[in-house]
C-alpha cells in the first residue's frame, strides 16, 4: 500500500493556467495578408517593365532615329511576352511559398484575456511563430498604454488591431516607439481594448485612454500566487522605505 502511493505524481493542471478562452485573427486577415501580397507581386511587375521601357527607350535615343517611338514600341512589344513568361515563372519559386506560408503563419496566432473559468485573468496571453513559436504572457500590472489601430487597408477589410506597451520594454533595436505586442485582425478590437482598459483600472487607477503614459499610484503590488517578480518588487519597496526612514531620521539630527 505504501508502495503503491509513493508512485503517485500529482501534476498541476498546466493547460488551464497556459492560455485562457483563446480567439485567435479574423479570416479577413488572410484576406489583407493576401492582399498585401499581391500588391507587391504587382508592384515588382511593373517595376521590371518600367525598366524594359526605360531601356528601349535609350536604346532607340542611342540608335540616333528620328523617329525613335515606333522603335520603342517594337522592341517593347518583342520582349514583352518574354518578361511575363519569366518573371510568371520565378513567381512559382518565391510568390507561391508566400500565398501557401500566409495561411499556416496566422493559424497559429492565438489570444486570450479571460480564463477558461470565465473569470479575468491577471494577464494578456498571445501565441505566435511558424517556426519559432512564442507564448508570451503580458500582466495587467506592467501594461502602461493600449491603442487600437486601423489602418487603411484594415479598414477594407473591416479589422483593427490592439497595441500594447509596458513599462519596461525598450521598443526595439533602434530605440523607437514601438507596441510590445499586438493582437492583430480582430473585427472585435475596440471591444477587447475597452475590456482591457476596464480590467487596468482595477490595477491602478486613473488610467490614460489615450497615448499618454501613465505613473502608477504607490500602491500595494497585486499579488500573484508563486510570483517571483511580485516578491522582487515588493522586497524592492520595503527597502525603499526603509531608506526613506533613515534619511528622514538623518535630517532631523542634523
Amino acid at each position: 500500500m505504501e508502495r503503491s502511493s509513493r508512485g503517485v505524481v500529482i501534476k498541476p493542471p498546466m493547460e488551464d493556467v497556459t492560455a485562457g478562452r483563446v480567439f485567435k485573427p479574423d479570416r479577413r486577415f488572410y484576406y489583407k495578408e493576401f492582399f498585401i501580397a499581391a500588391i507587391i507581386w504587382l508592384f515588382l511587375w511593373l517595376c521590371l517593365l518600367g525598366c524594359l521601357a526605360l531601356g528601349s527607350l535609350i536604346e532607340a535615343t542611342d540608335s540616333g532615329t528620328p523617329n525613335w517611338i515606333p522603335i520603342f514600341w517594337i522592341i517593347f512589344y518583342d520582349w514583352l511576352p518574354t518578361v511575363n513568361f519569366w518573371y510568371a515563372a520565378s513567381s512559382i519559386f518565391w510568390f507561391l511559398p508566400i500565398l501557401i506560408g500566409i495561411p499556416l503563419y496566422v493559424r497559429n496566432f492565438e489570444y486570450s484575456v479571460i480564463s477558461k473559468s470565465g473569470t479575468t485573468m491577471p494577464e494578456i496571453y498571445v501565441k505566435k511563430g511558424l517556426i519559432n513559436v512564442t507564448k508570451k504572457h503580458v500582466p495587467f500590472r506592467t501594461i502602461t498604454n493600449i491603442a487600437s489601430r486601423t489602418g487603411p487597408i484594415d479598414r477594407l477589410f473591416g479589422i483593427g488591431t490592439v497595441e500594447i506597451e509596458t513599462a519596461g520594454y525598450s521598443g526595439g533595436a533602434q530605440g523607437g516607439r514601438s507596441p510590445e505586442e499586438k493582437l492583430e485582425g480582430i473585427t472585435f478590437y475596440e471591444e477587447v481594448r475597452d475590456f482591457i482598459l476596464h480590467e487596468l483600472r482595477r490595477f491602478r487607477d486613473p488610467y490614460v485612454t489615450g497615448t499618454e503614459f501613465v505613473h502608477p499610484r504607490d500602491e500595494p503590488v497585486p499579488r500573484l500566487s508563486d510570483s517571483l517578480d511580485d516578491e522582487i518588487l515588493i522586497t524592492l519597496r520595503e527597502i525603499r522605505n526603509v531608506l526613506e526612514k533613515i534619511d528622514s531620521r538623518l535630517e532631523k539630527e542634523r
